[in-house]
């Protein structure tokens, strides 16, 4: 599955458009992971435990936009873009969407 942010891909033709796709996820924080955060607030760094929360996140929400393209027949995501909303206290969205076509 080629995914990309670009409305097209180099040297493919989009031969097929089947509409937009989306996949998201909602993930909460852990207690005891915001007690190390508010140490690193404290001494500078990375918020390693925060980067890792996210990165998981976005993988996620990129593997369900990619099974949604697959069930179409799509065999390419373009205009991929992501999201992200404050849900509640502590929960927030990450969301990817992009146009599922097929190229050859």
């Amino acid at each position: 599955m080629i995914i990309t942010s670009s409305s097209q891909i180099a040297g493919k033709e989009i031969k097929k458009t089947f509409g937009i796709v989306r996949g998201n996820t909602i993930r909460a924080r852990h207690i005891g992971k915001d007690i190390l955060a508010l140490f690193k607030n404290i001494f500078g760094g990375e918020i390693q435990e925060y980067t890792k929360l996210l990165a998981e996140s976005r993988d996620q929400s990129l593997d369900r936009m990619t099974e949604e393209a697959k069930a179409l027949g799509a065999n390419a995501i373009v205009d991929c873009r992501f999201s992200t909303s404050y849900l509640m206290a502590n929960a927030a969205e990450i969301l990817v969407y992009g146009t599922a076509v097929y190229v050859e």
